[in-house]
């Protein structure tokens, strides 16, 4: 591993055990086993290193829609892409909550934008094939709400001091989204 991914990969671990309020790169030198001049060289500042981190987390997010969407069953598509997304929110809840604090600060990563896009181009699978009970955009904005909803209740857990959200509270919000944007068609067996 070159040094640049020695330092990125410090600064995803010290972004997942600390979070962005924590972040230092006096930790990531550490783990990177790196001094300060060299992390510098490389990323500029500290912030430069947080970008950097912020949008290869949103790179490993999208890698995993992107699979989700190659799906031949659109509407499999969609909820695997709603899953992906809500289980890297699950599974890394301080990058997660750094990754929306950076877009929410009106940061432009290619990522994110990619990422809404699959969503997007997932929605409009399930449309072509008649299966929308709404308007395109506005079941892409009801899942992307919805996977959002999901995902802040694990990064939110720790800050409520109460457990992450059983499982079933996660699907059913998956569903019930699901049940407002596709059209209900009776089941075989219900004939």
């Amino acid at each position: 591993m070159n040094t640049y991914d020695k330092i990125l990969a410090a600064a995803l671990k010290v972004l997942e055990e600390e979070g962005g309020a924590q972040f230092s790169t006096r930790a990531v030198t550490a783990i990177a086993q790196v001094t300060a001049p060299t992390l510098y060289h490389h990323f500029g500042n500290a912030d430069g290193l947080l970008s950097a981190a912020i949008v290869e987390a949103f790179k490993q997010l999208l890698e995993s829609k992107i699979a989700a969407a190659e799906s031949a069953n659109p509407e499999m598509a969609l909820r695997q892409g709603w899953d992906d997304y809500v289980r890297f929110a699950a599974a890394r809840p301080r990058i997660y909550a750094a990754m929306m604090g950076r877009l929410l600060e009106g940061a432009h990563i290619e990522a994110a934008d990619q990422s809404h896009q699959a969503l997007v181009q997932n929605v409009q699978r399930v449309a072509a094939e008649g299966k929308l009970a709404v308007p395109a955009q506005a079941a892409a904005d009801l899942v992307w709400a919805s996977a959002n909803t999901a995902a802040w209740l694990y990064v939110t857990a720790q800050f409520r001091k109460a457990p992450p959200p059983e499982p079933d509270v996660i699907d059913r919000i998956r569903e019930s989204v699901m049940q407002i944007i596709l059209i209900q068609r009776p089941d075989a067996d219900s004939k």
